[in-house]
């Protein structure tokens, strides 16, 4: 069998297609809002990412214009060559000040900073700790770095000191997600740092779905535990409440010095587009001048997660923006989905690998820029399909 016959022999996606349980790459031909067209209908989007809702922030997206304008479409290089732009710099300084670290550099994407991070400073002989429900990125992070992998049990205490009693003594970095982007859930950083600290191991901390959600003006999860100082690597994303794509690493200067020529993610690859970096500037910026936004957000999330619960959604142990509807059995997870899509609401059904077999669910995500009545046209359409499905 050739390298590429695999590729034919995979028909699990096509025979998906083929039943109307497909709910992958959908096309969507409008901006990223609190509602969509698509594939070709108005929907009510309870699916996204943009936590603040700033994708359509008038002044992200002529900061992206008029930076487009200045600098062109790209960078034709690498931050290491000829892709370093005095807007590159104000942004990573920016970004340093936001999280409170010395320093910070930023990457394409979220996936690359995290791969592009783990894989440069953790070498042979040495351990990488990780929570079971963390990010694919960081596991992949993982996976090219020479060091070696251990886990341990979610969000599990007595689980990750078993890790580090078994690796005491040799070097370790543990890393976490502030907020799980499948549970919703948000890491127990304070005992983590006492357990890094009483078994001498480095932190770092993933926020790309806590920046613009939690701490003092979005800054993370780092920041609302006030754990800043005892917190080595703080990483985050672009394309979540600062609207666009990307991510960045921030942690002391000698640590960015060091990746800016160890991480080959980034050496190796093109730099973030001027457009890009000029929506982050501009997004911070709103962030820390609109705090009503995140006050919103939390109301939203408040609400969602009460109305939820009062119907006899299991929520699991969700306390964030990100709200999974638990269902178990994929088919049935599939379903809702396909009901959901009907009524017009775009949510996202999530099935193994993402999360354990006969552990799938629903994944709800709430923005700032909902309003109540889209809310409660939303709540409607969920009760309505959950007792129809007899998931409650």
């Amino acid at each position: 069998m050739s390298i590429i016959d695999k590729c034919y022999n995979f028909t699990d996606a096509r025979d998906a297609m083929a039943t109307g349980y497909y709910p992958y790459f959908r096309e969507i031909s409008t901006e990223q809002d609190t509602e969509v067209i698509c594939n070709g209908k108005k929907m009510l989007m309870m699916g996204s990412n943009s936590y603040l809702g700033l994708t359509t922030h008038p002044k992200v997206k002529e900061a992206g214009i008029a930076a487009l304008k200045k600098y062109g479409s790209g960078c034709a290089g690498s931050r290491f060559l000829n892709g370093t732009l005095d807007l590159h710099l104000q942004l990573e300084a920016e970004l340093a000040k936001l999280v409170g670290k010395e320093a910070a550099l930023s990457y394409p994407t979220g996936y690359q900073a995290n791969v592009g991070c783990i894989s440069a400073m953790v070498n042979k002989h040495e351990y990488i700790v990780t929570d079971k429900y963390d990010h694919a990125s960081i596991i992949d992070g993982c996976k090219l770095s020479d060091g070696t992998m251990v886990r341990y049990n979610h969000n599990d205490m007595a689980s990750l000191e078993r890790c580090l009693q078994k690796i005491e003594g040799k070097s370790a970095l543990i890393v976490v997600d502030g907020i799980f982007s499948m549970e919703g859930d948000i890491a127990n950083l304070p005992e983590i740092v006492k357990l890094a600290e009483k078994y001498k191991a480095n932190l770092m901390v993933d926020e790309a779905h806590s920046l613009g959600v939690l701490g003092k003006h979005g800054a993370g999860a780092v920041a609302h535990f006030g754990l800043t100082q005892a917190t080595d690597f703080i990483m985050g994303t672009f394309s979540k409440s600062l609207a666009s794509v990307g991510g960045f690493i921030a942690a002391d200067e000698a640590l960015i010095h060091y990746l800016k020529h160890k991480s080959r993610a980034l050496i190796f690859s093109a730099s973030l587009p001027p457009a890009s970096a000029a929506s982050v500037l501009a997004a911070i910026q709103i962030m820390k001048e609109e705090p009503e936004r995140i006050a919103k957000l939390w109301e939203n999330t408040n609400y969602m997660l009460t109305e939820f619960k009062a119907m006899g959604f299991n929520t699991g142990t969700s306390c964030t923006p990100v709200i999974p509807l638990h269902i178990g059995d994929m088919m049935l997870a599939f379903n809702m989905w396909a009901r959901l899509d009907e009524e017009g609401v775009f949510i996202n059904p999530v099935v193994p690998p993402a999360v354990p077999q006969n552990g799938c669910l629903i994944r709800c995500s709430f923005m700032a820029t909902h309003t109540r009545e889209q809310l409660d046209m939303a709540l409607d359409k969920f009760q309505r399909i959950g007792k129809e499905l007899k998931i409650i």
